[in-house]
């Protein structure tokens, strides 16, 4: 790549303000990435990356029996994994987007223009991506909830044993800030451990909740379906997205997840979230 993505916009934006776009035949979230000079691992970076045509994609699952297929099975005692059911299942590739506004004066100096779309654009859609991404995992409806009483790290590590009940590694998890920042940090060298022991990766985001982890074999169990197309152009943004009127610019990439092994994830989560308190 030799022009950046707000290279080639400011171009095209110089040509013609009022039309401006620009169509990119790879993802601009994966190609390029402004702040790769501090490392942050994303949900993108847990995930495998199967390049999909078209807006639908069927793939196989292997889903979490119930305790009736799981009692006919002859080896799920020794082998949970052996009960899980096969099946089919299909997710969408959509469109994830993010907006900035132009300021002015700013397109008067086209280097100057592309920088702030590389540096601020690109970085809302990379957001935005991360977001969409975490919810798709936490929305799927076959993905346990582990419940702990009152000590985080336990039932993270609880989550991690839970994987590899199942044959698998749990390799990756998905926290909130506060909780990397107040929880794991600093506790006795507990990451290292975790990284050293099963290659753990961490992503820190906003979207999953304080007190909860996602803790999962993530690269095997979920595939990130990526239509390999992009666009920015000039476009009007719906109701609420700015406070003020001025140009806007929005950027887009179209993904889907495929979760492929839902019963090698586990959400932990704080037991008062799940209990039902009765009316006064």
């Amino acid at each position: 790549m030799t022009q950046s993505p707000g290279q080639l916009f400011a171009q095209a934006y110089a040509d013609d303000p009022a039309h401006a776009e620009v169509t990119f035949d790879y993802t601009i979230t994966e190609a390029h990435e402004p702040t790769k000079d501090r490392p942050r691992l994303t949900v993108r970076n847990l995930l495998k990356v199967v390049p999909v045509e078209g807006d639908g994609h069927r793939f196989w699952t292997e889903s979490p029996p119930s305790d009736e297929e799981r009692q006919t099975v002859r080896d799920s005692g020794v082998r949970r994994e052996a009960a899980f059911r096969f099946g089919m299942a299909e997710a969408k590739v959509q469109p994830i987007q993010a907006w900035v506004q132009i300021p002015d004066g700013l397109a008067a100096d086209p280097d100057a223009l592309a920088t702030f779309l590389d540096y601020r654009l690109l970085v809302r859609l990379a957001t935005a991506e991360n977001l969409a991404l975490t919810t798709a995992l936490l929305g799927h409806p076959e993905i346990a909830r582990l419940p702990y009483d009152t000590d985080y790290v336990e039932g993270v590590l609880t989550a991690c044993d839970e994987v590899e009940q199942s044959g698998a590694t749990p390799h990756a998890m998905v926290v909130n800030p506060n909780d990397y920042y107040h929880r794991l940090v600093g506790r006795g060298g507990l990451l290292a451990e975790l990284a050293e022991g099963n290659g753990m990766k961490v992503s820190r985001n906003r979207w999953v909740d304080p007190g909860d982890a996602l803790v999962g074999d993530i690269s095997v169990a979920a595939r990130l379906l990526d239509a390999r197309r992009s666009v920015i152009r000039v476009a009007e943004p719906p109701p609420g997205t700015f406070a003020r009127p001025g140009v806007a610019v929005c950027a887009e990439v179209y993904e889907g997840v495929a979760v492929h092994l839902p019963g090698l994830f586990y959400l932990v989560t704080p037991a008062e979230k799940n209990r039902i308190f009765p009316s006064s």
